[in-house]
């Protein structure tokens, strides 16, 4: 598995708990007295001397989590207020054997509603675990607001109350939290959509359960990380010559849109492709040669125009500034039936979609970059059906099309159709145009250097979303693409 952790969706992390229960014989209340001190290390860790606590707890066992770091606060010496959402009935099993303890230890529970939360010290959110099902409601989606308008750091318990700890989405409203810390399993939903933007920072425990309960518990999802996927390029040998790290062929840039092909041909140039050519309009080949002289650029008028480049070339980046025109549909379909490597993005992506190309087939040596948008056009759906399951959607993408897929965004996921993977490399600053075909262009880089299609996705996401975190170092609003060009290089040096 190329990722490094593990992502698990709320069922596999109710696998995970029970099996430590009854398979590991691990008290249940043990576990979350566990999941308490993780809680409250991490809550003195980052404010040290809090002036108070206020525990917001629900009824389930996310709630039975809080009444213990209540109890913990208390016996410390730090004055905390517990305040209960939803009917104390409802509380049994370790939640109710933790509730009772707080009370027994001397710290009252009050109802929420009949005291307001004060804007000082933390709040601890301990309202909603990773069982909600549907959009929060009542008095819940009231201590959420409460919550949110209080105006003093937030530490959610497990995840952030309202956030889907399977898709990253909103379930009506939910809080906004300075830090998260989850437990046993890290939730997927975390680190993907609207997810960022909930829960701060994101801390990990797996309180101490045996490393056979995660073998017990089979999960294809990982999280990647940048430095073991660049230990995947082979260092160069000092006989090394253009010719040992391919071709790339840029196919793109019908009129007017010259600049996404010269982005995606200086990319593949700075990642370390031997050569790059570029099959454009005749009228962009003197802007292209005057921008960036090493990329080697050619006119197309005519299928004869096409065919020698298409011969010389070991990877296909098809769709940077194409369009849509016969021209362009022409070309797509040529590149697309040579059977070389292929990264397809942008109007390679929406000609797909349209029928254009006609059946192209499936082939695992393709890989495909689309955005929300022009992943709702490959399946036939609207973008907010995409957005609603992102993993969901990235799966039905390979299933249609085959190859590596990718869906770009928040939390950008890719799929092979065995492996599901996730990069949470990026910022907003991304949220300009050229980013998409700066990306296709790495990726053409990689596979021109002998990476299989998976790696090379993986490592192409991570690269460009890093370079990206470091060209934000002088502010995200104004990034451009080719902002991103330098730090790749350095990054991959």
């Amino acid at each position: 598995m190329l990722g490094t952790e593990i992502l698990y969706t709320a069922a596999q992390t109710r696998a995970l708990d029970h099996c430590a229960i009854h398979d590991h014989k691990i008290p249940g209340i043990t576990l979350m007295s566990r999941a308490a001190e993780a809680a409250f290390r991490c809550l003195l860790e980052v404010w040290p001397q809090p002036p108070c606590l206020q525990v917001l707890c629900g009824t389930g066992n996310n709630g039975g989590d809080g009444f213990l770091i209540a109890d913990l606060a208390h016996k410390r010496g730090i004055p905390v207020t517990v305040l209960q959402v939803g009917d104390p009935g409802k509380i049994v099993g370790d939640a109710l054997l933790a509730r009772q303890q707080v009370l027994a230890n001397g710290v009252s529970i009050e109802v929420f509603g009949e005291a307001p939360l004060r804007p000082e010290g933390v709040v601890v959110d301990a309202l909603l675990g990773t069982g909600l099902g549907g959009d929060v409601r009542g008095e819940y989606v009231q201590a959420i607001e409460a919550i949110n308008r209080c105006g003093v750091p937030v530490l959610a318990v497990d995840i952030p109350s309202g956030l889907c700890s399977d898709t990253g989405r909103v379930l009506g409203s939910a809080v906004h939290a300075d830090i998260t810390v989850t437990f046993i399993g890290l939730k997927r939903g975390l680190f993907t959509l609207q997810a960022p933007d909930y829960t701060g920072a994101v801390h990990f425990s797996d309180l101490a359960v045996p490393l056979e309960v995660y073998g017990a518990v089979p999960a294809n999802c990982s999280r990647l990380e940048l430095d073991p996927l660049l230990e995947r390029l082979p260092i160069r040998p000092a006989t090394a010559h253009k010719g040992l790290y391919g071709t790339v062929l840029v196919v793109g840039g019908d009129y007017g849109l010259a600049g996404a092909a010269a982005l995606a041909a200086e990319a593949a140039l700075r990642c370390g492709a031997g050569l790059v050519q570029v099959a454009t309009r005749p009228e962009h080949v003197a802007a292209l040669v005057a921008r960036t002289p090493e990329v080697m650029p050619r006119g197309i008028t005519a299928v004869s125009d096409f065919m020698p480049m298409l011969e010389a070339a070991d990877v296909l980046v098809v769709g940077p500034g194409l369009g849509q025109s016969a021209w362009s549909t022409e070309l797509a379909q040529l590149a697309l039936a040579s059977g070389k490597p292929v990264v397809l993005d942008a109007d390679g992506l929406n000609l797909l979609a349209s029928g254009a190309l006609g059946d192209v087939g499936k082939a695992a040596n393709r890989v495909f970059t689309p955005h929300p948008g022009e992943a709702a056009r490959l399946l036939s759906c609207a973008t907010a059906g995409v957005q609603e399951d992102r993993f969901a959607a990235v799966h039905a993408l390979q299933a249609r099309y085959g190859g590596v897929c990718i869906l770009k965004g928040n939390g950008t996921l890719l799929s092979d159709g065995e492996s599901l993977l996730l990069s949470d490399y990026g910022n907003p600053g991304m949220a300009s145009g050229g980013m998409g075909d700066v990306l296709s262009g790495v990726i053409g880089a990689l596979l021109a250097q002998h990476l299989i299609p998976l790696e090379a996705a993986a490592l192409g996401v991570c690269l460009h979303g890093a370079a990206a975190d470091v060209a934000a170092g002088e502010g995200q609003r104004g990034l451009v693409a080719s902002d991103l060009i330098a730090p790749m290089r350095s990054l991959l040096s």
